[in-house]
């Protein structure tokens, strides 16, 4: 008989935080449970899509006789949920997969499934690439450009962050093909000159554990899969094979009229004014004169428009350029600071976003394809 003395308020905490990998539709029954592995003291808790496993440990306050069973995990999270914080007392029959979970007033009885058919990740074997990031320095970098990653079938290595490693530092890159993302820091390095493209869900999981936990990072990665190592949690992921586009080919060299702007401002004047842009493209004409930037949509159909100016500083040549404000709005929410300054050189080529004070160490640059405009 398994059994093992865990707090509930542990539990359900690792527990919530690998959920997420979880599908809600699985093509292997078992992966709508949670892998439960005493070792020694420890309960290894696990979840897996079949492409991304998460698995994290918790220390049990006593334990008897060391095992594994599966166990579903809507059942386990919602029991867990409507508990208070109190010790639970697990004991599990690994001949019947019968699982009884005691607590001060009352138990809960429930069948568990047998451990040995639950999916776990082949490893990375000897050779792989190792780099350790801060954890504040890589949610920075999934927080400023995973929003930039595509949902595109027929190219699917746009569909996650490229991880561009060198010596010197790291570039991190997503992109849909109308909107792109670039940021590098010297805050993070290889041994060697190096690249991944990182999926967009485990990068999306990612990010919410770094923002719980602090510490160093480990990417482990070879040309198929890479393990993730924060804190108590380890994620196992395969990557998106083929080869990333070359980014910095796509990036003007060359835009001389530059716009700087409050960014809180222009995210509220985007919104009011987008409101009564066309449903079908959310075109918004942005003309730029001395010192002042005029936003306007119209909806033809349903003879809705709106127009405001606001201030800012802008030196050169009097131009209007379109853009679809749902994506100019997604840039502008993504930068984090006071001030943007906006790099456009005619109506039809991508404008270049920045924020006006960059941190030391790490630059971060956005870039926009313009839409035709009809006038």
């Amino acid at each position: 008989m398994m059994k093992f003395i865990v707090s509930s308020s542990d539990l359900s905490a690792h527990l919530q935080a690998i959920s997420r990998v979880i599908n809600a539709k699985n093509t292997l029954p078992i992966l709508d449970s949670f892998l439960f592995e005493l070792r020694d003291g420890t309960l290894y808790m696990t979840g897996s899509d079949g492409e991304t496993t998460m698995t994290t440990q918790v220390e049990v306050t006593e334990s008897e006789k060391d095992g594994k069973i599966a166990i579903n995990a809507k059942t386990m999270l919602d029991a867990l949920r409507e508990g208070a914080d109190v010790p639970l007392t697990f004991e599990v029959d690994e001949d019947t997969m019968a699982v009884t979970v005691s607590y001060m007033n009352g138990h809960y009885s429930l069948m568990g499934q047998n451990a040995d058919v639950y999916p776990l990740p082949l490893g990375l074997g000897d050779q792989y690439t190792k780099v350790v990031i801060s954890s504040s320095v890589l949610q920075k970098a999934i927080g400023c450009t995973l929003f930039a990653t595509a949902n595109d079938e027929l190219r699917p290595v746009m569909n996650g962050i490229y991880f561009d490693i060198t010596e010197q530092d790291i570039t991190f890159v997503a992109s849909d093909g109308h909107k792109l993302v670039r940021y590098r820091t010297t805050a993070a390095s290889g041994s060697n000159q190096a690249a991944f493209i990182l999926p967009k869900k485990p990068a999306g999981l990612l990010k919410n554990l770094l923002v719980k936990e602090e510490g160093d990072v480990t990417l482990a990665f070879n040309d198929r899969n890479c393990v993730i190592m924060v804190g108590d949690y380890r994620l196992v992921c395969r990557l998106i094979e083929g080869k990333y586009p070359n980014y910095n080919s796509v990036i003007p060299n060359n835009n001389p009229y530059v716009l700087t702007l409050d960014r809180q401002t222009a995210i509220s004047s985007i919104r009011r004014v987008s409101i009564f842009s066309s449903q079908a493209s959310s075109l918004i004409k942005l003309t730029l004169g001395e010192n002042k930037l005029t936003l306007y949509a119209q909806d033809i159909d349903f003879s809705t428009s709106a127009q405001e100016t606001i201030d800012c500083q802008y030196e050169g040549v009097d131009m209007s350029i379109g853009f679809k404000s749902t994506f100019l709005l997604d840039i502008f929410s993504n930068i984090d600071c006071d001030n943007v300054a906006v790099a456009v050189a005619d109506p039809s080529r991508a404008g270049v976003i920045k924020p006006v004070d960059q941190e030391e160490g790490e630059s971060l640059l956005m870039l926009l394809m313009p839409m035709m405009l009809n006038d």
